[in-house]
């Protein structure tokens, strides 16, 4: 970690735009202990059953029709950086472009405060599927990864086994991977609502009506995928999910702000909102009926739904 080269570049940011993003991006990394890729004999093939037998026990459970991605990478701390800040870049580039008074120091700005949340990000993130939402070629293959540095420092915090953990952040991230390939219309969904968001905040408005829609999409997906791992995961999980929240709930200050800033504190209740609400299907009916909200765009629950699930079924089966 080195804080006199991240601030230099993030005080050597130029260009055009209102975020320098490869300075942000050097910047981040320079601030941020990449952490060790040194795999122990067997480990890299252990990420890859746990990867298989994942999506084999999902499929089993779901009857959903799905592959994961071809690209399934052990990452650092800097890797992961770098798989992401194209991302950021993509989602900011209607905002970027309503940068006015003061580009110069906007920019430096702008690049610092991106330098830090990537910073954040990177030494917190355990695993990702990212569906690349947004990309340039929306042909281009899905992508799979594990922050290892970050698997190992969770599990020891938490007094767990590694190998678990490990296990137990594979199939969470491979039940993404079942709902993506069980909608395929399910990322032009999403899409169509995060640019109609922000194309409204570059406009200096809020479009309430899109960001309730894209709250409860991203709730089923996070709610499904917990109820679907809590059927197929293999091993006890309990443990797991108790301590991870006990950390949440222990973190510092800072890390609360960064975390409300982040939105995570959001990501954190639709996880909650969206298994209670599959919870409650399954209950009243069955996970096959759970399962049907990947029929088509019309059959995802509305926001209002997600906290009456009576309601979404008897629509569901008129």
């Amino acid at each position: 970690m080195n804080l006199y080269r991240s601030a230099r570049a993030v005080a050597g940011a130029s260009g055009d735009d209102a975020v320098d993003w490869r300075s942000a991006a050097e910047a981040a990394k320079a601030a941020t202990d990449a952490g060790s890729l040194e795999l122990a004999p067997g480990e890299r093939e252990a990420y890859a059953r746990d990867v298989r037998e994942a999506r084999a026990g999902i499929r089993e459970v779901s009857g959903a029709t799905f592959d994961v991605p071809d690209t399934i990478e052990i990452q650092n701390r800097h890797h992961w950086i770098d798989a992401n800040v194209a991302t950021f870049e993509r989602v900011m580039a209607p905002i970027e472009s309503h940068t006015e008074a003061f580009p110069g120091v906007a920019r430096t700005i702008n690049t610092g405060t991106m330098t830090v949340l990537l910073s954040f990000l990177g030494r917190n993130v355990l695993g990702q599927y990212d569906p690349l939402l947004l990309a340039d070629r929306p042909t281009d293959d899905h992508a799979l990864y594990f922050v290892r540095p970050n698997i190992l420092n969770a599990a020891a915090a938490l007094e767990v086994d590694p190998n678990r953990f490990r296990r137990w952040i594979a199939f969470h991230e491979v039940t993404h991977a079942a709902e993506f390939g069980a909608a395929p219309w399910l990322s032009d969904h999403l899409e169509r609502r995060m640019e109609r968001g922000i194309d409204s905040l570059a406009d200096g408005s809020f479009d309430k009506a899109t960001f309730r829609e894209l709250d409860a999409a991203m709730t089923v997906v996070e709610g499904y995928a917990e109820l679907l791992m809590d059927h197929a995961f293999d091993d006890e999980y309990a443990d797991l999910r108790r301590k991870l929240d006990a950390r949440r709930q222990g973190r510092g200050p800072l890390q609360r702000l960064f975390r409300r800033l982040l939105g995570l504190g959001l990501k954190q209740r639709q996880y909650e909102r969206g298994k209670n609400f599959f919870e409650h299907v399954v209950r009243i009916r069955d996970l096959e009926t759970a399962s049907r909200v990947w029929e088509q765009p019309e059959a995802l629950p509305s926001h209002d739904e997600l906290d009456a699930p009576e309601t979404w079924v008897r629509r569901i089966e008129r």
